[in-house]
């Protein structure tokens, strides 16, 4: 039960991005087309979850045991930047278009606060390891979902006749206040 309710809040009700905002950059970056943010989606996902595990591994196994707590912020930032670098090889070897259309996009998710931010917060909630897998997994899940709708409706908004001034960014931000604003309903459930 704790796992559905960890999984509930994380995608719906705390939604990382448009809850705590966390990973603002790439939500507005690469939500111009649906199929980038499919694929952004999938490198974050897979990113949140493995960082989220070596991380905790190494704050359980080798910070904590070791008194090296001050130690953990940069230790996070150089699993998150490996694994990062990982993901940007493979990409260029399986889908040279994805990492085309990821673009500056790709190498930012190594400083995407999102996936330090549920590192730190599996630590700081107390979540054991499996706790902590399918935290990382939900936010991730929630991440695509935000990132997804997002980009849907930026391409609606593309093929309709918005006014001069509200043309860009402007009708992004409010778009994405609006979606914020809808996810908040889901505040009650949990």
């Amino acid at each position: 039960m704790d796992y559905i309710i960890i999984f509930i809040a994380a995608v719906f009700v705390n939604n990382i991005v448009l809850a705590q905002f966390l990973g603002v950059c790439p939500f507005l970056g690469v939500s111009k087309k649906v199929d980038t943010a499919v694929g952004m989606s999938a490198a974050v996902m897979f990113v949140l979850t493995i960082a989220t595990i070596v991380t905790f591994l190494i704050q359980k196994y080798i910070l904590d045991e070791f008194g090296l707590g001050f130690m953990q912020t940069i230790s996070y930032i150089l699993v998150i930047a490996s694994l990062v670098q990982m993901v940007e090889i493979v990409l260029k070897k399986v889908s040279p278009s994805l990492y085309q259309a990821l673009g500056v996009f790709l190498p930012l998710i190594t400083t995407n606060c999102c996936i330090l931010g549920v590192a730190i917060l599996v630590i700081q909630k107390n979540y054991n390891l499996m706790e902590s897998v399918v935290f990382a997994i939900s936010t991730s899940i929630g991440f695509a979902l935000a990132l997804i709708i997002f980009a849907g409706i930026r391409e609606q908004l593309a093929m309709t006749r918005i006014p001069q001034a509200l043309q860009g960014t402007p009708i992004a931000l409010i778009t994405a206040g609006l979606l914020a604003m809808a996810f908040m309903g889901f505040s009650g459930v949990v």
